[in-house]
């Protein structure tokens, strides 16, 4: 079983990749406000990533800016990103059928609460 952290991580991984394969050009600024994570954070990631082979940063030399980078998703990063996409979808949905039931649970509470105040009154 998956560490709190280690889930956490994983569903950043996804989302970094899942922003990337989007917008490869996006900078680790636009990332981090995307993420809602900061930008240390963002670099983090994206080093692991990069260390892991899943991403490859290219420079467009050509361009005047040399500033201009991208962040490409390796073969790996493909097949990688496909396999946490099927545990972030078992993990959310999960999340959603507990977080369903807890809402159907609260909301009969609220019902026969309602009902006990009226018959009081």
């Amino acid at each position: 079983m998956q560490s709190r952290q280690s889930k956490l991580q994983e569903d950043t991984d996804f989302r970094i990749l899942r922003l990337l394969q989007e917008n490869p050009k996006s900078s680790q600024r636009e990332l981090a406000k995307a993420l809602g994570i900061s930008l240390g954070g963002v670099n983090y990631c994206l080093q692991a990533l990069l260390n892991k082979g899943w991403v490859k940063l290219h420079n467009f030399q050509t361009n005047k800016n040399k500033l201009a980078y991208a962040y490409l998703l390796t073969p790996a990063g493909v097949g990688e990103k496909a396999a946490l996409t099927g545990r972030f979808l078992k993990r959310k949905m999960a999340e959603y059928a507990l977080l369903k039931a807890e809402i159907e649970a609260v909301q009969q509470e609220a019902l026969e609460n309602d009902s006990a105040v009226k018959n009081i009154v």
